[in-house]
């Protein structure tokens, strides 16, 4: 791999609602908004030829990478290793609910029912760390804000995965080449060995 392209979906139905969703099974898909979004982002990757898309198993970030990609040839996998965060129990309740019990505990603390912040982080690393490997020069990666958040910020070395990137843009690329996405891999997997707390 030469270049990696990591990208949000765009805007889901249940960002719109404000609702949290961890499990794929129960993702909506995109709003018209998100689809509109996600054609943007074709036009943004028109010139640049790429060799293989991977996703996870969500649907938003199916479709966002499906519109991003329309009439291009391109391979497509599927990486579980890249869904969003597990969150158990607090499946189907808003985004406040979310921050609330994230503020009341550690990155090491499960989520009831679910993973890790740093269980997902090194989750996302492992991940990355197969995009590496790929013989092919050129891969899209179509994930979640979280994902690529950590994955900016620890190629950047930052001492936090959080910060100073917390908002990711929808269907927007973020570029890394390998030595960027070796670092964020890097950083990312030493990060979540040792953070006990990190507030946004």
């Amino acid at each position: 791999m030469e270049l990696a392209l990591l990208f949000r979906h765009g805007q889901s139905l249940l960002n719109v609602d404000h609702v949290i969703n961890g499990d794929p099974a129960l993702d909506r898909g995109l709003s018209a908004l998100g689809f509109e979004e996600a054609d943007s982002l074709a036009h943004q990757v028109a010139g640049v030829a790429i060799d293989l898309c991977i996703t996870s198993e969500f649907l938003r970030a199916r479709q966002t990478a499906e519109h991003a990609l329309a009439g291009r040839d391109v391979p497509r996998l599927v990486d579980p290793d890249l869904d969003d965060i597990r969150i158990g129990e607090l499946e189907g309740l808003v985004i406040d609910d979310y921050e609330t019990w994230k503020s009341a505990h550690t990155r090491d603390d499960p989520f009831p029912g679910g993973e890790s912040l740093n269980d997902a982080a090194r989750r996302y690393a492992d991940a990355f760390a197969r995009v590496l490997a790929r013989s092919e020069r050129t891969v899209v990666v179509a994930c979640h804000e979280i994902p690529v958040r950590y994955a900016v910020n620890a190629a950047a070395l930052s001492d936090r995965l959080d910060w100073p990137l917390h908002r990711v843009a929808n269907a927007t690329p973020y570029l890394f080449d390998a030595a960027g996405l070796r670092r964020a891999v890097d950083q990312i997997r030493r990060l979540a060995a040792t953070e006990r707390v990190e507030q946004p």
